[in-house]
């Protein structure tokens, strides 16, 4: 499966980490554009300025293990699209010119399920992308959310449940699923 990950499924630290650890695990194809980059670290602005050299080091180490991810925009099929918000509409191009399956994204009115369809691309949350990818590899999907939740523990110094974490970063179905599976 080729996914478009849209910026805002960028932002949030641990949902990235689950997202390219899965990719990373072979799992699906991530992809995205210099543009789509290039708004996740703006928005890291609002954190201060050591966030945004952050996120510039973390969109360089991106292009580094996922080479083949980065897609060239496609103006000239932006020219042809519609979409609520036109600032969106690269997005889609890059879908389009990448023969991607979905597009990863919290914005559903900004991608309405009917045009995506009419250029067969799908719109997909973060967190049914990947109940999606657990119900395949339910193993590899808990290992990497596991490797995400030691580590987030570790860096902010405090221990905390994989479900809280989960659940922050907007994925309760995963964590019930993994739960369920461990139940």
């Amino acid at each position: 499966m080729r996914a478009v990950l849209d910026a805002c499924v960028l932002y949030p630290t641990v949902l990235r980490e689950i997202l390219m650890g899965c990719a990373a695990a072979g799992l699906y194809t991530p992809l995205f554009s210099e543009r789509i980059l290039r708004e996740w670290v703006r928005a890291t602005a609002k954190l201060g300025a050591v966030q945004q050299d952050i996120a510039t080091g973390e969109a360089a180490l991106l292009r580094t293990q996922f080479p083949g991810a980065v897609l060239r925009e496609y103006s000239n099929i932006e020219a042809r699209l519609l979409l609520p918000d036109p600032d969106d509409v690269h997005v889609l191009a890059v879908a389009i010119g990448g023969s991607a399956d979905c597009i990863v994204t919290f914005n559903a009115m900004d991608f309405p399920r009917h045009l995506l369809a009419e250029e067969g691309v799908e719109r997909r949350d973060p967190d049914g992308f990947l109940c999606e990818l657990w119900s395949h590899a339910p193993d590899t999907v808990a290992e990497v959310v596991n490797r995400v939740h030691a580590t987030a523990c570790r860096l902010s110094g405090e221990t905390f449940s994989r479900k809280s974490l989960l659940k922050r970063a907007r994925l309760n179905r995963l964590a019930k699923a993994l739960d369920a599976a461990e139940g």
